[in-house]
């Protein structure tokens, strides 16, 4: 037996071992997504690369959009780890000056008008943070958009708008209000008839399945808020940090929320790490008592190092705009690639930066194209509330050669799909 034999009879062994340990202490549903996927194991990564226990090499365009970066940046790591020999974890006690250097930095790429930083430790978080802002300020009813998504804890599962997700933790918090995404006028009608609300939506909707709004939307929820006295929360947990080609999707049109919610990408692929950035007047309540809306583990130093770090790794490596640059040659290499394969099969590709839809006619076909891209060492995540929709979110930092292996994988894997599906589904 050769040395790569052994290599891999003994992954092989060790995946089995894992996936049992999942089933019997973890979750017996993801160890069968695990096995469906391979059984593979994942033991390093760096930049847009992952590898496996049994030497494998994957094209990481998964992660749902956390590696803006790309894995292990140096600069973030260097970071982080020269944090956790020092200080990891403060007492809350006394001041942490590393809180105060990574909020400064992230106010100093926010829109006009953000001032305020409420650190936590996931997306999630940042979203129960801002709603409560909003009720702090008397803002009852929630309005949010069909296939929206803003994550799973009690108050931010109420504003995912899906019930698939909800139905098993019913009733979750009343006087939420579901509007179609895109839709100006909806929204005008539901605030005329109620009581005073707060509107929680994404510049572009991730998990929706990369849904790009209409021109001008942004700015009429922006007029119609105003007018009404509406409460707005952008959620840029996916879309901010240059995830569109833009540090965020509100800079398309210049709107200004009172909360905008950050994550994903602040982490720099590190350490888990997000926010809510809030107007002065906004965060008032929280501003005058420290303890109202508070959480052991937030704004602990080592996140905040990882958020200082990967903010000035941002700017350093131009990754704003190459987001932009590589989304666009990668959009077009796409597309191209499905018109070429039988067109039938996938019925549009879009996004922005690096935020790339791919949707095919059916889930059952966006299901066999993850597996194709699986078997050309890709990886991609499917969208939770549009499971015909599979998105890519590479890194920005992506080289000329592993731009071109993507491409070169999602055309094997139209072809293959065209030529077990020669007509129509």
């Amino acid at each position: 037996m050769t040395t790569l034999d052994t290599r891999t009879t003994m992954a092989a062994d060790e995946a089995a071992a894992v996936i049992s340990t999942f089933r019997r202490h973890l979750s017996s549903g993801r160890a069968s997504l695990g096995e469906m996927f391979g059984g593979h194991l994942e033991d390093r990564s760096h930049g847009a690369l992952v590898y496996t226990r049994g030497g494998v090499e994957y094209l990481n365009c998964a992660g749902y959009g956390v590696f803006i970066l790309g894995a292990t940046h140096p600069y973030v790591t260097d970071a982080v780890i020269a944090q956790v020999r020092t200080h990891p974890v403060s007492t809350r006690i006394l001041l942490e000056p590393l809180a105060a250097a990574a909020a400064e930095a992230l106010i100093n790429v926010c829109p006009p008008g953000l001032t305020k930083v409420h650190f936590v430790g996931s997306g999630t978080e940042a979203t129960e943070t801002a709603l409560k802002m909003a009720r702090a300020h008397g803002k009852r009813r929630l309005i949010t958009t069909v296939n929206g998504y803003h994550g799973k804890t009690m108050g931010a599962l109420s504003v995912t708008a899906r019930s698939i997700y909800q139905d098993t933790f019913r009733p979750l918090l009343p006087d939420v209000e579901q509007i179609p995404y895109g839709d100006a006028a909806a929204l005008e009608q539901v605030l005329k008839d109620g009581p005073e609300s707060c509107f929680i939506l994404e510049p572009v909707q991730g998990e929706g399945g990369v849904i790009i709004p209409p021109a001008g939307y942004l700015t009429e929820v922006q007029r119609l808020c105003r007018a009404y006295g509406c409460f707005l929360i952008a959620d840029e947990i996916l879309t901010g940090i240059g995830r569109l080609g833009r540090w965020w999707g509100v800079n398309a049109e210049g709107i200004e929320p009172d909360v905008m919610l950050v994550g994903k990408g602040l982490s720099g692929g590190v350490i888990p790490v997000a926010a809510a950035v809030a107007t002065e007047k906004a965060y008032k309540p929280f501003d005058k008592d420290p303890f109202l809306h508070t959480s052991t583990f937030a704004g602990a130093p080592v996140a905040m190092a990882a958020a200082k770090a990967a903010i000035e790794a941002v700017i350093a490596e131009d990754a704003v705009n190459k987001a932009s640059t590589t989304g666009h040659l990668l959009k077009e290499g796409i597309t191209s690639s499905a018109q070429r394969h039988r067109p039938h099969l996938i019925r549009e590709i879009r996004g922005e930066g690096l935020l790339i839809g791919v949707e095919a006619h059916d889930a059952g076909l966006a299901g066999e194209l993850v597996l194709e891209l699986l078997d050309a060492r890709v990886l991609v995540n499917h969208s939770l509330n549009n499971s015909a929709v599979l998105r890519l979110t590479p890194p920005a930092l992506l080289t000329t050669d592993e731009a071109d292996r993507l491409l070169s994988a999602v055309d094997l894997a139209f072809a293959a799909l065209a030529r077990r599906f020669p007509s129509a589904r």
